[in-house]
């Protein structure tokens, strides 16, 4: 039986120094395509995670949001894991878990600092 599974594997069965550096091209031939299933498949979706993550920690009341299904409207409430978001202006609303958010589209506007208020004087002059 250990000698079939080392025909599968592709070990030999010969003993010797041959064997033995066969065995470790094989288990860094393994290594190598683990490392490179991490770099192109782990990395990247934990760091979407993150990014995610960090999206939905940042929404806030007026916020214009997009649901996973396409869904568009502005934050009106904000609870621990809902959101409220206004659909129309007729004052439809509907509750999604902050999950169901796929991205923010518009945020609201930020006040820009003393200094770069100050620049945009100087350049509009």
């Amino acid at each position: 039986m250990l000698n079939n599974l080392s025909l599968l594997l592709g070990v030999p069965t010969g003993g010797g120094a041959e064997g033995s550096s066969g065995s470790y091209i094989q288990i860094l031939m393994i290594v190598g395509v683990f490392a490179v299933f991490y770099l192109l498949i782990i990395r990247p979706q934990r760091k979407k995670q993150k990014d995610t993550k960090t999206m939905l920690a940042a929404v806030k009341k007026g916020d214009k949001v997009t649901s996973i299904g396409g869904i568009r409207g502005t934050v009106k409430n904000i609870s621990e894991n809902s959101i409220i978001v206004e659909v129309d202006n007729k004052g439809t609303t509907l509750e999604f878990t902050k999950s169901a958010i796929g991205s923010v589209d518009n945020a609201a506007p930020v006040k820009a600092s003393k200094e770069d208020e100050s620049k945009e004087s100087s350049e509009q002059k």
